[in-house]
């Protein structure tokens, strides 16, 4: 099930609820929200919570991909965000879905 993120599918509920968007930077655990609330990160913290994001499609089970790569490109998101930019990523997320490794 983890490995074609079906567990996601719950997640769809807060969208129709209107607590999260189908596309955004993923909600944070809260221990890691606890260290991740520095000046450095701060500027993840403007886009809207999503099911799936830019790290998730750009680097989704890249072993090597560092708490500070995620972030960066969560960054990045939040600064860019904007329909067209959310159609790409949506556009490829299924290809991410079927990845083998590190979900």
């Amino acid at each position: 099930m983890r490995n074609t993120s079906l567990d996601e599918l719950p997640q769809l509920i807060n969208v129709l609820l209107g607590d999260m968007s189908l596309v955004g930077n993923r909600p944070l655990p809260l221990y890691e929200a606890a260290t991740l609330t520095t000046d450095d990160y701060a500027a993840r913290f403007p886009a809207p919570a999503g099911i799936t994001g830019l790290w998730q499609v750009k680097k989704r089970g890249n072993k090597d991909m560092s708490v500070e790569e995620r972030i960066s490109l969560d960054i990045d998101y939040a600064s860019k965000c904007n329909f067209s930019t959310d159609l790409w990523i949506i556009a490829n997320t299924p290809t991410a879905l079927f990845q083998k490794e590190n979900v």
